[in-house]
């Protein structure tokens, strides 16, 4: 069985979940104010209590302010989840270490201190449908030797070099490599198609590796490390020593 990438980092993240802890009065109290605002579908206070930016899928873009989440609250939370959410209890919530406080087995997410809630891995409709609509997008304006594509995982920029990273149908992984200042419609200078991805631990981190010959490619995702670090790291490898490193920024087309 495949696994979209999404599914695979949940994966991943869910690791421990079996390792939770019980749930004090006061975040008991901050759960039952969240499950109040859904039973009234207040979203000008439910913006109030969102951790920014919100993480959506890629291609979908991130929600970065309580002005888009009220602009967009209808794309995230349809009818499905605004009745799990309402008619959760706080049974239904647990604290799990690091992670926070999930709702059953992680649709939404919360910050154990404050309450906010941090993610939302639900995914409705709309956005199922909006996510296909970018996709094509990007496979209309990208260069045709990289229009066949399951999802779009990574664009990144580094000092010397634009990455797109794609998830193929194959479950396997892409990379295609342009220097700075070239367009994705442009011929790629490099492109490979056999990337692997291994996680780092139990917080996400993971690397996708390429092969080339005698030469690696391996792109880092540093999700769970020390604050400004870089999203990315691009290492390559030329018999197994190290000939390139370069930190990297996760860009939006």
């Amino acid at each position: 069985m495949k696994f979209s990438f999404l599914i695979i980092l949940l994966l991943a993240y869910s690791i421990g979940y079996a390792q939770h802890t019980e749930i004090d009065a006061s975040k008991k109290a901050r759960i039952s104010h969240i499950i109040s605002l859904f039973k009234q579908k207040n979203f000008d206070d439910i913006s109030t209590i969102i951790k920014y930016p919100l993480k959506r899928e890629n291609p979908i873009p991130d929600i970065k302010n309580p002005t888009e989440f009220k602009q967009r609250s209808h794309e995230i939370f349809d009818q499905t989840l605004i009745d799990l959410i309402a008619g959760s209890t706080t049974e239904q919530w647990t604290e799990v270490g690091w992670r926070g406080i999930m709702l059953d087995h992680g649709a939404v997410w919360i910050d154990s201190d404050l309450g906010k809630i941090t993610a939302v891995n639900y995914q409705s409709p709309i956005e199922k449908q909006l996510k296909q609509t970018l996709i094509q997008q990007q496979k209309d304006h990208i260069h045709h030797s990289l229009k066949e594509f399951k999802n779009p995982v990574y664009t990144i920029r580094t000092k010397k070099y634009r990455i797109r990273i794609d998830e193929l149908t194959n479950g396997k992984y892409r990379y295609a490599s342009w220097k700075i200042g070239s367009k994705e419609n442009a011929q790629p200078d490099i492109i490979l198609n056999n990337g692997e991805l291994d996680f780092n631990g139990s917080g996400g981190n993971h690397v996708i590796t390429f092969k080339n010959r005698n030469y690696n490619y391996k792109v880092y995702r540093n999700i769970l490390t020390e604050k400004n670090a870089a999203d990315i790291t691009l290492d390559v490898e030329k018999d197994n020593r190290k000939i390139l490193s370069q930190h990297g920024t996760l860009i939006a087309d």
